[in-house]
């Protein structure tokens, strides 16, 4: 049987309301689907044909691993802790060439690739950090965020985690991305590769995305490339300010390797 395949029968039996509960054999299937999660073996989402595709089975996994595990105290040269989840650093699961900087956090069933920065910081459970990111000082990164290569998380700023429902998508931030200091990117967003979100910008589902050059309104998407800074647009009565990102400009991979951030986020 594959491995989807019995995560969704073990699935069916504990959530089926007779009160099943896990067997010894199932909790191993489960602890099997979470060291492959922290390998970077299985995804909770992964792109197919362009598109991003949620794996339901993988985050039913992660739901049911919560159910197996007692709380237990557990300890560290830093501090102590009390969950049902043990450290990914306990496991010896995080790759050797990556770098951690005490008392940065990240729970089993998260991945973190080669050459990964962690400055202190916390990682959630079913995320995957990608090759060569910097996850800056206290940063978080959601539970099943989806991380991809050389990007870079400013300090205090947030990837929101999705969960549940179990078939939404994740929050994403594709390859080669700059997310400002305290910017907050939750709720399934997608931030398109190349992109640059500046300082303190704040995107949910339902947060209006203004395209200046086209004036154009999105909403849930950064396309790739874009230049984003907060801003504000009028509501429908005109009578106050809602909260929106503004994509201000857009930069090829070209002009990005030769310019200063700062650069790109001047004169606006």
């Amino acid at each position: 049987m594959k491995l989807e395949d019995s995560v969704l029968k073990i699935w069916s039996k504990v959530t089926g309301g007779d009160g099943s509960v896990m067997t010894l054999e199932d909790k191993g299937v489960i602890d099997s689907v979470m060291d492959l999660l922290s390998a970077g073996e299985v995804r909770v989402a992964e792109k197919h044909e362009g598109a991003w595709l949620v794996n339901a089975w993988v985050k039913q996994a992660i739901l049911l691993y919560f159910r197996m595990l007692p709380k237990q105290v557990m300890q560290t040269d830093v501090s102590l802790y009390q969950d049902v989840v043990p450290s990914a650093f306990s496991k010896r699961t995080i790759d050797a060439t990556a770098r951690v900087v005490p008392p940065a956090y990240v729970r089993h069933g998260a991945f973190v690739g080669e050459q990964v920065v962690l400055m202190p910081s916390f990682v959630n459970i079913g995320a995957y950090i990608d090759t060569g990111c910097m996850i800056d000082t206290w940063a978080t990164v959601g539970s099943c965020a989806q991380i991809g290569k050389h990007v870079h998380v400013s300090g205090g700023a947030g990837i929101g985690g999705v969960l549940e429902p179990i078939g939404s998508k994740p929050t994403i931030i594709e390859d080669d991305c700059f997310i400002g200091a305290r910017s907050e990117i939750v709720e399934g967003v997608v931030v398109g590769r190349n992109s640059i979100i500046s300082m303190g910008v704040f995107i949910g589902k339902s947060t209006k995305i203004y395209n200046r050059e086209t004036g154009c309104i999105s909403q849930g998407y950064v396309p790739p490339n874009s230049v984003v800074v907060p801003g504000s647009l009028p509501s429908a009565c005109g009578q106050y300010a809602l909260n929106a990102a503004i994509i201000v400009k857009q930069v090829d991979e070209r002009v990005k390797a030769k310019v200063m951030l700062n650069e790109l986020l001047h004169n606006l």
